[in-house]
């Protein structure tokens, strides 16, 4: 189901919860918002949507969408500043740290870990993503 942004600032830099298979109809959810947003769009975390729960959902630089449960950052290289927006921030781009290479451990929707590397456009995505679930607001 297509669910409502949250806006509030107070709510989004709060840190999200681990996330367990209860939780999948959220991730459903949150893909389903994306899609709908895909116009202005490429990433959302579930606080986004309203639920603090390890959550994101995003678009791969080949135009599929993939969703990580519990996503970890194990490793990041090559650092580089960037700007970014958030359609959950009021305002224009904000000034950003990223890394242009990143190894992430992250749980799928049939709750299988994983561990896969990304680079640029696609790995600043979930950078971003995965600042949410810390309540990192850019």
């Amino acid at each position: 189901m297509i669910k409502e942004l949250i806006h509030d600032p107070i709510f989004l830099a709060l840190a999200s919860e681990e996330a367990t298979k209860e939780d999948l109809q959220v991730a459903a959810d949150l893909l389903e918002t994306l899609k709908a947003h895909k116009e202005t769009c490429v990433g959302m975390a579930a606080n986004m949507i309203g639920v603090r729960k390890r959550i994101i959902a995003f678009v791969l630089e080949d135009g599929t969408y993939m969703t990580m449960l519990n996503p970890v950052i194990l490793k990041a290289e090559q650092p580089y500043q960037t700007e970014e927006g958030c359609l959950s921030l009021l305002g224009g781009p904000r000034k950003c740290k990223r890394y242009k290479k990143i190894k992430v451990q992250y749980q799928t929707t049939e709750l299988l870990t994983r561990i896969k590397s990304f680079e640029g456009w696609t790995a600043q995505i979930i950078q971003h993503e995965v600042d949410h679930c810390k309540g990192v607001l850019i």
